[in-house]
């Protein structure tokens, strides 16, 4: 019932969904552009409809009663962000806890403008062997999915490189297009 839920309000906001689940066991899907509280929003919705939990971090303060019911419920996975903790190292311990995982992550990791895009996603996808999807979220098309998997080479930077160049092409415009760019 919560599925069918999540693809009428979807729908009621007019939003097209252009597929489904990804297919890996094990992948990370790229979320591009993240400059509103709205993207998350829009994406839950989205993979919760086609029959994907796509898991999600988030920081451990968040994680407080009662607020952290929902957020495990969501698919929250907290990471501690002190000092000398290393958030990457955090979720390829958990992805490799587990037969199965789908995580979304935002290179931007912001939702203030930036032109310099993380590469945590490309660390954890080497460790753990997922597969990367790239995702998005159009607001001025009302679309949203992920086009096609993306082959990870040994180079980070080359590959965020590669990713910008096509999300560039494609044309997204992000709900506050003013704090989005994929120019290097």
């Amino acid at each position: 019932m919560w599925k069918s839920m999540c693809g009428l309000a979807l729908k009621l906001m007019g939003w097209k969904i252009l597929n489904g689940v990804a297919p890996s066991k094990k992948a990370i899907i790229i979320g591009v552009p993240h400059t509103s509280i709205w993207d998350f929003v829009i994406s839950y919705f989205y993979y919760t409809s086609v029959g994907g939990k796509a898991y999600f971090i988030i920081k451990k303060e968040f994680f407080y009663w009662p607020l952290s019911v929902l957020l495990k419920r969501l698919g929250g996975i907290p990471v501690d962000r002190t000092k000398g903790v290393s958030v990457v190292k955090q979720i390829i311990q958990e992805m490799n806890s587990r037969d199965a995982m789908h995580l979304a992550i935002t290179p931007e990791g912001t939702r203030k403008y930036t032109k310099r895009w993380k590469a945590g996603f490309h660390a954890i996808a080497k460790a753990t062997g997922a597969s990367v999807y790239l995702g998005f979220f159009d607001f001025e098309r009302k679309e949203i999915g992920w086009v096609s998997r993306f082959e990870v080479s040994d180079d980070p930077e080359a590959d965020i490189r590669r990713m910008k160049t096509y999300y560039r092409e494609y044309g997204l415009v992000a709900r506050h297009p003013e704090l989005y760019t994929a120019e290097e």
